[in-house]
């Protein structure tokens, strides 16, 4: 049973612009060691970091939560598989809250370009 989809859409170049002005502190803020190195071992690292924003906004929405009190940016982690799947770890917040909403499955998908970003999350449960 799907208890909730969540999508976000977000333009490379504001991320890029936020990583030029705040540096490591912007980046430390949203997201987790693995992550951070995964981005920025690219050339152009903003639209690797744009995704993950998404992705961390769109499962926030499948939650019904957003990103505040009750689940925080670095309560979700983005990892990727060998064959380039990425998947979620939850952490802190984002475990306990899956355990309260009878999460079974948290699913994701995520797409980017030179000027855009976008991420699909469905949480399913029993």
């Amino acid at each position: 049973m799907i208890l909730g989809t969540g999508i976000d859409l977000i333009e490379v170049a504001r991320i890029a612009s936020s990583y030029e002005k705040f540096g490591d502190r912007f980046v430390n803020r949203i997201l987790l060691p693995d992550e951070i190195a995964y981005c920025l071992q690219h050339r152009k690292p903003a639209s690797f970091l744009a995704v993950r924003f998404a992705a961390k906004e769109a499962i926030s929405k499948a939650f019904g939560t957003g990103i505040g009190a009750q689940l925080g940016w670095l309560d979700v982690e983005i990892r990727r598989k060998e064959s380039g799947e990425p998947y979620v770890v939850l952490h802190g917040k984002g475990r306990e809250l899956f355990a309260a909403r009878g999460g079974k499955s948290l699913h994701l998908s995520l797409t980017h370009t030179e000027n855009y970003a976008a991420a699909t999350a469905i949480l399913e449960g029993e």
